[in-house]
């Protein structure tokens, strides 16, 4: 049973240095990666991204789907593209969540999963 996992970091590993380079070539600003292994059973990272204004978000979107097409990921799932305020890209091993700046602010995903419960206890 324990190969299966390590057999997975590999792709996840290959998915997520995919997706940080077209998210650095699309200029996308304030990239956060949050590794979930351990934290979550459906996924490996999480990457939290900011594009200037909706056709900035909507474009990074397109470029890092068609990316991850092209590279053989499938079931690819998508969420936010009409509006393009917070577009969600789920590759399974990797979630991409690209923002615009206000609405990234506003829900803060960093700080629900980077926060260290012992800490906010005390």
């Amino acid at each position: 049973m324990q190969a299966q996992p390590d057999a997975d970091k590999p792709d996840a590993n290959k998915t997520l240095s995919l997706i940080l380079s077209r998210l650095d070539d699309m200029k996308a600003e304030e990239t956060v990666t949050i590794d979930l292994r351990g934290k979550s059973a459906y996924s490996d990272y999480m990457i939290v991204t900011t594009g200037r204004v909706n056709r900035h978000v909507g474009a990074i979107a397109e470029n890092v789907t068609k990316s991850l097409k092209e590279n053989g990921v499938k079931n690819i799932h998508v969420e936010g593209l009409p509006n393009c305020d917070w577009v969600l890209i789920d590759s399974g091993e990797v979630i991409v969540h690209v923002f615009r700046p206000e609405v990234r602010e506003f829900y803060n995903l960093e700080r629900l999963w980077t926060q260290n419960p012992a800490v906010a206890a005390v």
